[in-house]
């Protein structure tokens, strides 16, 4: 389905059946149709959002602001009928998630997000990653890494690059990840956009009392992109937020872990009614 907002067709897929929650999506929504799990789609109403600029939606990704999206996402609850809405936001994602919850509190009853890191500096976040990484990962997850980026090409993509981090990304250190990927529609002007100019200098603490929707934060303990230990002493410092660390993940521990992601996400939810 699309909406037209400000210049924009914005496309969003629909799965399962309960409360509206979107998820958001910078690469398409066929990958994360495939990652969340199907105890998630018993749960909720799963409303897989393209975001302006990306997947299949149109729109310049320069003209997302954090004012924009969250028009944008308002546009798309008032398309599906609902006078509150549950918002999903992985990695990077989640920072949008979050931004979106402080600018439409009325409209979003809950945050959700999983991987999200604190703060938009990522020569900051890379910096903790590698150390935490060296301090902590086993020595064979280190050989699965240097093995891997010893066979990437020469000029490899982002997408290989990527792949050849699994043991940074996921539990199990020898995961194909690939076939999670596929039909994944990668738009490097928006990534760039998000991960540079909209984020840049963004940090969660900042007006931390503007926050009142509740936050799940999900972390997995073997995530070395975005690495827990990032949070420390910060969730405190939020009016209403959990951090909930998952012992057998990587930086998808709804995907990793579904059992276990959606049970705690349940009892986290009924705990804010």
């Amino acid at each position: 389905m699309t909406v037209s907002v400000n210049g924009a067709e914005l496309f969003y897929s629909t799965r399962g059946n309960g409360p509206a929650c979107l998820v958001l999506s910078g690469v398409g929504t066929k990958p994360y149709e495939r990652m969340t799990p199907p105890q998630l789609s018993d749960r909720f109403r799963l409303v897989y959002v393209d975001l302006r600029g990306s997947g299949q939606s149109t729109g310049e990704p320069t003209d997302l602001t954090f004012d924009v999206l969250a028009d944008d996402l308002e546009a798309i609850r008032v398309d599906l009928g609902v006078e509150r809405i549950v918002v999903l936001g992985h990695s990077i994602m989640g920072v949008l998630a979050i931004e979106y919850g402080r600018r439409c509190p009325a409209t979003v009853s809950h945050v959700i997000t999983a991987g999200v890191p604190p703060s938009g500096d990522m020569a900051l976040v890379a910096a903790k990653a590698a150390s935490f990484f060296e301090e902590d990962a086993s020595e064979d997850r280190k050989q699965v890494l240097r093995d891997n980026l010893a066979r990437l090409p020469a000029g490899a993509s982002m997408g290989q690059v990527m792949f050849a981090q699994t043991p940074m990304r996921f539990f199990d250190a020898r995961f194909d990840a690939v076939p999670l990927f596929a039909e994944a529609v990668a738009r490097p002007q928006f990534l760039q956009h998000v991960l540079g100019t909209l984020t840049q200098g963004w940090d969660v603490t900042v007006g931390a009392s503007g926050l009142s929707v509740p936050i799940f934060l999900a972390h997995g303990r073997y995530d070395y992109t975005v690495p827990y230990v990032l949070w420390d002493g910060i969730p405190s410092q939020l009016p209403n937020a959990r951090l909930e660390i998952f012992e057998q993940s990587g930086h998808q521990p709804f995907f990793e872990e579904p059992d276990r992601f959606v049970a705690a996400l349940t009892d986290w939810m009924a705990s804010q009614r």
